[in-house]
């Protein structure tokens, strides 16, 4: 309880006794009260980078989880060779930190120098711009698949594993099928599974930063200092020096994914009650 109190609370409630206040030329600190959140509410820039992340969230989460319980099942089945083999390929983008996975996929990803644009000169077929504004979205998204399905798999598939046998069983007796017992058995049992890997992504989608960060710099007209919410908060603290507002930006970020968050619970709830 120190160590919460002395690495989380404290610094969180300091962040939000700066974000009552105001660097003034004339004045200098000043308490402004809500005034900062007021601004950072009608702040077009941070409207812009939440609606963003909101349409990666569109994007990547879905096929993340898909491709994740996908895996989870094939694994569960017990039909694949070398299972072990396949489970630890698919988890070890998991361990690659983001920064070098990002550095990766930007170098994958190059206009000039990358091997998809070299490919296409050699067989003269057009290649998408990757970095372009057009394709950014999904190029960002698809790094961040390639870090997290595997994460999410062994969740899906620890979940599996605890299902009891008796009702695999019972399912075969009544002459269910591979894919009955997966859609009548195993999905319902991995609803809390489920559920739990989606809190996961609304927490990390609105927290996106070291993706878009590291790839501003080869694309710089396309990814600009307020890209994404966290991305804003970050440049106006230690690029703009405007501390306390950033500290206001942080702040609503948080709400948004507590919000977020919490309807994504009372929709899960509301679904499984009779």
């Amino acid at each position: 309880m120190v160590l919460f109190v002395l690495l989380f609370l404290t610094p969180l409630g300091y962040a939000a006794y700066l974000s009552l206040f105001q660097e003034r030329l004339i004045g200098g600190t000043t308490f402004v009260g809500l005034d900062n959140y007021v601004t950072a509410l009608k702040d077009p820039l941070l409207r812009d980078g939440l609606l963003r992340v909101a349409e990666f969230f569109a994007i990547q989460v879905p096929v993340m989880l898909l491709l994740a319980l996908l895996f989870a099942l094939a694994l569960d089945s017990g039909l694949l060779r070398l299972a072990k083999v396949i489970r630890l390929g698919i988890f070890v983008p998991y361990a690659v930190p983001s920064v070098v996975a990002t550095l990766m996929w930007g170098y994958l990803y190059g206009p000039d120098f990358g091997p998809f644009a070299q490919l296409g000169r050699e067989l003269d077929v057009p290649v998408p711009h990757f970095l372009s504004d057009t394709w950014m979205l999904g190029s960002l998204a698809n790094v961040v698949t390639w870090e997290f399905v595997g994460y999410n798999m062994i969740i899906l598939y620890a979940a599996l594993r605890t299902i009891p046998g008796e009702l695999y069983e019972a399912a075969a007796v009544d002459g269910a099928g591979a894919w009955r017992i997966a859609w009548s058995v195993k999905l319902p049992a991995l609803r809390p599974a489920l559920l739990l890997t989606l809190l996961f992504s609304v927490i990390g989608s609105f927290q996106l930063f070291n993706e878009p960060k590291l790839l501003q710099t080869i694309a710089p007209d396309v990814i600009d200092s307020s890209y994404t919410a966290n991305l804003y908060a970050y440049t106006l603290a230690f690029t703009g020096q405007q501390v306390n507002y950033a500290a206001a930006v942080s702040f609503l970020l948080g709400l948004v994914i507590v919000v977020f968050s919490y309807a994504v619970l009372i929709t899960a709830n509301h679904r499984r009650t009779p």
